[in-house]
């Protein structure tokens, strides 16, 4: 269980130490607004001294909770004016969100659209506001309603009255039922579609029964009659629910049963499209030799990009190089243009002996930067092109940002040791700011060495060529240190932990992983064992230097496991050092031939990633990227095979 730290000026020069916060001087409502916090979180209001922490400026965070406890009884003006007067804190629309659910289930419908500003997020509170507008606006409820009764999953309760109301008025039919039981079968939620089955009325019997005879013999479904339910239209979407099935159950033998019974499917282009499209694309993905024919037949008709990616990857799994050269070429223009694919073009061609036309596919990757498009400036021997973009941000736009009230409410966060909450405040300031905004946000975030949440305004506002935003120079001297320490060169630690989270000392990911280098408990803990590194429980993860510090020691335990080799290393630390073992056991390629093979598409994407963000960290420490390489001679000239493995 992560210990919850307590306030003291003491543990906050520790945090700054280890770059947890800025080196903000502490104030001196700080201590009285943290007690007071901790105290509305426990409802524990006796010990809440108003008085002490009225001037704050996050007061707002003790009045929220004090708010949410008083609903639903609370008036629906008192909620309107706390929304109104922390319009520009997450503040708004939490205590929003949380009036919403308790009128909700309290029947307070007046009150729910009072606070409502339009129609909210998720289910529950969808529910209660569809439910709300059925006497005010019958149709847009039942509009709405339908929208959340289809799915292919169970909904909340909440939903229930608002079901059975449209059920009773006739806006969900057994039309409409018949949709969600197929959505429901294609989504393995077979409970649901069996007990929605037995609301249809007598008209869909054949229907019901198909369904019956498919669910235990995918096969069946050359053979069962053509117009099922009223009309024929239960049969669309059966032929969709079914094959979808099919298909992941035996693909192979589904194909065929495609083959004999579409022609005269009663479906729309879309739901033909759809069908073929995961026939393709499961014939691809488990290499049913079979189906290879009829896949190539239908790619260029389908014209889906991962379709055409799937089938240039599996000629390079076979090195044939023809089919490789021929697959690109045929790509769409929106992907083969990519460093990516050019690359492999250039590939290609060099096996083809075409070294002219090969150079200029491998130029026109070069000018990209990412994995491939430094890959390809290798083989030419050129510099990387990092396509940077430097963005001036003047006096007074510094100054404005600087002037916000968020950011004092940022500030302050800090200092009482909630970087959480400080996080949602300027995700909420980077989502309601304009692209023209955000650069004073990044740039002043820099500033104040918040490196996550300069990271987070440099993708929000997609200024992807504004390196220094993106891969800012985050906790170097600990990366320096325990990079030396290890062995390991920092950049390449630095790669890692941009990609696992962005420079978030928080970042807990829904496995459990922790930290800037995404950690998980069991693992610091062996790794703290065997390097005899002082460790305290998964809560000292969020602390960057001993997160760094297990880090480079676990990632240094990869590297000696593999020679080194930084490519083997980096899929091992994402997929596992057992997953990389049978892949080198199962490969004798060239770097780049083995990680295009990796197949899980996260691992792939990763190693791409860390190596290339490493380049890009060492470029930027430079000043230039003549000297710098992305891999070393041994990472790029040696076969990836067992041999690999010590």
């Amino acid at each position: 269980m992560t210990r919850r730290l307590k306030f003291s000026n003491t543990l906050l020069a520790g945090l700054v130490t280890f770059g947890l916060v800025a080196a903000f001087p502490v104030l001196a409502d700080d201590g009285a607004l943290r007690q007071a916090l901790d105290a509305a979180r426990q409802k524990d209001w006796n010990r809440i001294d108003h008085a002490s922490i009225n001037d704050s400026v996050l007061v707002g965070y003790v009045e929220y909770h004090e708010l949410k406890d008083r609903l639903p009884q609370v008036a629906p003006a008192e909620i309107v004016s706390f929304i109104k007067r922390y319009a520009d804190s997450p503040l708004a629309e939490w205590m929003r969100s949380v009036a919403q659910v308790r009128y909700g289930q309290a029947h307070r419908f007046d009150a729910y659209l009072a606070v409502s500003d339009g129609e909210p997020s998720g289910a529950i509170r969808q529910c209660y506001y569809y439910t709300a507008l059925l006497d005010q606006n019958p149709e847009r409820a039942a509009l709405g309603g339908r929208q959340l009764w289809l799915v292919g999953k169970s909904q909340p309760d909440a939903c229930d009255p608002l079901f059975d109301r449209l059920r009773t008025l006739g806006k969900i039919d057994d039309a409409d039922v018949w949709r969600r039981m197929m959505m429901a079968w294609e989504n393995d939620e077979t409970g649901l579609a069996d007990y929605l089955a037995k609301q249809l009325s007598a008209d869909w019997a054949n229907a019901v029964d198909a369904y019956e005879l498919l669910k235990n013999d995918y096969s069946h479904i050359t053979a069962i009659s053509r117009t099922l339910g009223p009309g024929g239209e239960a049969s669309p979407q059966l032929y969709g629910a079914a094959m979808y099935n099919y298909t992941r159950a035996n693909t192979e033998a589904a194909l065929a049963a495609w083959q004999r019974l579409s022609a005269n499917a009663s479906i729309s282009d879309e739901q033909r499209h759809t069908i073929e499209h995961d026939l393709a694309f499961y014939s691809l993905v488990r290499h049913v030799d079979a189906n290879s024919a009829w896949v190539d037949q239908v790619l260029p008709r389908l014209n889906d990009d991962d379709l055409f990616e799937l089938r240039v990857r599996n000629a390079l799994a076979s090195r044939d190089w023809r089919g490789v050269f021929d697959w690109v070429r045929r790509m769409p223009n929106s992907i083969r243009t990519e460093a990516h694919w050019q690359y492999w073009l250039g590939r290609a061609l060099e096996q083809l002996g075409d070294d002219t036309t090969a150079r200029k596919a491998y130029a026109a990757a070069a000018n990209e930067r990412s994995f491939f498009g430094f890959a390809a400036a290798d083989k030419l021997k050129v510099p990387y092109a990092l396509n940077q973009e430097v963005i001036s941000v003047n006096d007074a736009q510094r100054e404005h940002v600087a002037a916000l009230p968020v950011i004092s409410r940022i500030k302050a966060l800090y200092r009482i040791n909630e970087p959480g909450l400080a996080r949602s405040e300027w995700y909420a300031l980077v989502g309601r700011s304009s692209a023209e905004d955000i650069p004073a946000l990044a740039a002043y975030a820099l500033s104040q060495q918040w490196y996550d949440l300069t990271v987070y305004a440099s993708i929000k506002s997609k200024r992807w060529d504004a390196l220094s935003w993106r891969f800012p120079h985050a906790y170097e001297p600990l990366f320096v240190k325990w990079g030396q320490a290890r062995g390991v060169d920092p950049y390449f630690l630095m790669g890692i932990a941009r990609r696992e989270s962005a420079f978030n000392t928080q970042a807990v990911s829904p496995v459990g992983a922790r930290g800037l280098m995404q950690l998980m408990p069991a693992t610091a803990r062996h790794v703290s064992q065997k390097e005899s590194i002082p460790y305290d429980g998964e809560g000292s993860l969020d602390n960057a230097e001993i997160n760094i510090r297990l880090g480079s020691a676990y990632i240094k335990s990869m590297l000696d496991r593999y020679q080194g080799n930084r490519i083997a290393a980096a899929a091992a630390y994402n997929a596992g050092p057992g997953r990389v073992d049978r892949w080198l056991a199962q490969n004798d390629q060239p770097f780049d031939l083995f990680v295009e093979s990796i197949p899980y598409r996260e691992t792939r994407e990763y190693v791409q990633a860390v190596l290339s963000y490493r380049a890009i960290f060492d470029s930027l420490s430079r000043g230039e990227t003549q000297a710098v390489a992305m891999l070393n001679d041994s990472e790029r000239d040696r076969a990836y095979n067992s041999s690999l493995k010590n």
